[in-house]
């Protein structure tokens, strides 16, 4: 590997470059894509981590949660949920919002905990 963390030379082992071409196959990797472009955004991240430390919320809890209006709030929540990020109730006239489920509290603590660990190693 060069300084640039290029190799110097033009080689590749087939076998496994075949073997997970044909793994990218079978998963669904634009979905996956998807979920992480639409947590990608600052306000729907923070939106996420703060389902994530409350069993719900409504979108006026959210919105002053992240500093924005009622509308942004809303906005943000509708991409979340075509994403499949959070899921929402009804109760009378109000919306409360959670976390879809586990597997998404899983990426935003792993998330967490590797931000934490890149800035004690440097």
């Amino acid at each position: 590997m060069s300084e640039k963390g290029a190799c110097e030379i033009y080689c590749y082992d087939e076998e496994k470059v075949n073997r997970i071409q044909g793994d990218l196959q079978t998963v669904d990797i634009s979905s996956i894509s998807l979920l992480f472009k639409a947590i990608a955004d600052e306000n729907r991240a923070k939106i996420t981590y703060a389902l994530c430390k409350d069993e719900e919320l409504c979108v006026c809890d959210i919105a002053n949660i992240i500093g924005t209006t009622v509308a942004n709030a809303s906005f943000h929540i509708r991409t979340l949920h075509k994403q499949g990020i959070v899921k929402y109730r009804k109760e009378g006239k109000m919306a409360f919002y959670s976390i879809d489920d586990e597997h998404i509290k899983q990426l935003v603590t792993i998330a967490i905990a590797h931000k934490k660990e890149v800035k004690a190693n440097v």
